[in-house]
């Protein structure tokens, strides 16, 4: 591995200059500011664990647009699905390509691929985080609100996921006011929590109302992500009252915003009058996953 080498596992990795630099690559890639082939003759692999729309999609879209190629590898197209380890895994494809992205399950797996990669890697999601994610999410909140990220208040709804686990690393680098509600026995991980409550604005409540009061951004996700269906009756009773619906949202600031990752259940986390309101911007969200990405990729790759 070389010293220079450089992934992004976590929003946590980076600081907040370097994140800020991402966003703004990241617009000036959308508006055609930026453009060229950067990445004309590199290629990235891209390990997928977990089945995939806009990850994929996305990926592969936004290398072909900066001249590169993408490799899709799920497990029934790689020796990984036959039990190859994650450190020979790691060490081939680092001798092929020029980067590496990887949508799975444990974050361990993530980590493990970077330590024996001597290519960049990139989480493309793991139950832990899902940093390209809130970065798209973050590139929504400045075109729609304004670039100053500090002056803003996010909300939370809903289960203590890896967004939720990533949003907390967003408030902590970036220095906006995060407010979760989120069930009992459904909270983000510990230690990221303690980390945002004593590093950064972050507070966690039971009452979705109390979460939203006066919020800017008003996001959530499904209540059994990918790997928890089994889990789906237990989370719906677990989460009633935890709906994001016209109601909530009249709690929130009056040009506050609303972000889903998607896919949404609709009826369920959100009602589709929210999702298809006026101050929904989830589709603007979905296609800035193009756009963050490939200023990622730009800036590890080149």
């Amino acid at each position: 591995m070389t010293a220079s080498k450089r992934d992004l596992l976590a929003l946590s990795d980076w600081d907040a200059d370097a994140l800020l630099s991402v966003l703004d690559r990241a617009a000036r890639l959308k508006s055609g500011q930026d453009g060229g082939t950067p990445l004309a003759g590199k290629s990235l692999a891209m390990i997928f664990r977990k089945s995939s729309t806009r990850t994929r999609v996305s990926f592969e879209v936004g290398m072909t647009q900066l001249g590169g190629h993408a490799i899709f590898l799920s497990d029934r197209d790689s020796q990984m699905g036959r039990g190859e380890s994650v450190h020979d895994t790691a060490r081939v494809l680092s001798g092929y390509v020029d980067g590496i992205m990887i949508r799975t399950f444990a974050h361990e797996e993530a980590v493990e691929i970077a330590r024996h990669s001597s290519v960049p890697v990139i989480n493309g999601l793991t139950d832990l985080v899902h940093p390209c994610q809130i970065l798209a999410d973050l590139q929504t909140v400045r075109e729609v609100l304004g670039p100053e990220l500090r002056e803003r208040t996010v909300a939370w709804i809903g289960d203590g996921n890896n967004m939720a686990n990533s949003w907390i690393n967003a408030a902590v680098r970036l220095g906006f006011s995060l407010r979760m509600a989120c069930p009992e026995g459904y909270e983000p991980d510990g230690d990221i929590l303690s980390r945002g409550r004593s590093e950064a604005d972050v507070l966690l409540v039971r009452d979705p109302a109390e979460a939203v009061e006066g919020a800017d951004v008003v996001t959530t996700d499904v209540w059994a992500s990918m790997g928890q269906e089994e889990e789906a009756l237990q989370r719906t009773e677990a989460f009633r009252g935890f709906v994001v619906d016209e109601a909530l949202m009249g709690r929130a600031h009056a040009e506050a915003m609303f972000l889903h990752c998607l896919p949404a259940h609709r009826g369920e986390e959100v009602t589709s009058g929210v999702i298809d309101g006026d101050r929904s911007f989830v589709f603007q969200e979905a296609e800035n996953r193009l756009h963050v990405q490939k200023a990622l990729m730009v800036e590890l790759m080149v």
